[in-house]
């Protein structure tokens, strides 16, 4: 990761997993976690899901009257030592934030827990999701004077858990046996149906239509349970 050191301030492509580029000004980096400006947002991008980045030689440098050090006001602090993913999911706990998941759009709502492998997120049109760390793709804070839908704070839940939550994903589905669960936000109508059993990694669906279908809990990208 010292190698991005030099790309500090210049503008970057990122070439990230499901054919999305991302161009910005490279503002920040961990070990499993790179932040770019785009010109208008600041955007946390877990390292796991960037496949290449290169340096724009020619391009016009982006640049923000708001930057500093620290970000700024729309961008989440790093005020500890070492920038990683965790620390900034922990970080936007009870902010707005957009993040993108799967399929071809964005999620809307904010984070209220962060667990082993996995975290809580409420969105006001999906509602309670559950999402597996891997596959987070970025993260976007929305500006302190902005809120998806122009919702306001008031009329959301507060941070309490919806159900007693588990340390891991696998764990966390295991306590849902007998629910009715939507994985992948529906994409799929053999991903929703009843939970029969959780174990060595693969649920066990009853489909609409009577049938048992498996899935490998690894591929499972954000989990929504209408039930609970």
């Amino acid at each position: 990761m010292d190698a991005f050191q030099s790309f500090i301030g210049k503008t970057v492509e990122l070439e990230i997993s499901g054919n999305i580029e991302r161009v910005g000004l490279l503002i920040d980096f961990g070990p499993d976690i790179l932040v770019i400006f785009d010109g208008a947002n600041y955007v946390y991008i877990p390292f796991g899901h960037i496949q290449s980045i290169r340096w724009i030689q020619n391009g016009a440098e982006l640049q923000s009257a708001q930057q500093d050090s620290a970000y700024s006001a729309d961008g989440l602090k790093n005020d500890s030592n070492e920038l990683t993913f965790r620390k900034i999911l922990i970080e936007s706990k009870g902010m707005f934030v957009q993040i993108f998941v799967t399929g071809n759009q964005s999620i809307h709502g904010y984070v209220t827990h962060v667990m082993q492998d996995y975290f809580v997120f409420y969105s006001p049109v999906h509602k309670t999701l559950y999402i597996p760390m891997f596959h987070l793709k970025w993260l976007l804070p929305y500006p302190e004077n902005r809120s998806p839908y122009s919702v306001k704070t008031n009329g959301l839940p507060s941070g309490a858990a919806p159900v007693n939550l588990a340390q891991s994903f696998e764990e966390q589905l295991k306590k849902t046996v007998g629910n009715l669960v939507v994985f992948d936000m529906g994409s799929n109508p053999d991903k929703i149906g009843l939970i029969n059993s959780v174990q060595n990694h693969v649920v066990e669906l009853t489909t609409a239509d009577q049938k048992p279908v498996y899935w490998n809990i690894h591929h499972m990208k954000t989990a929504h349970f209408p039930d609970l």
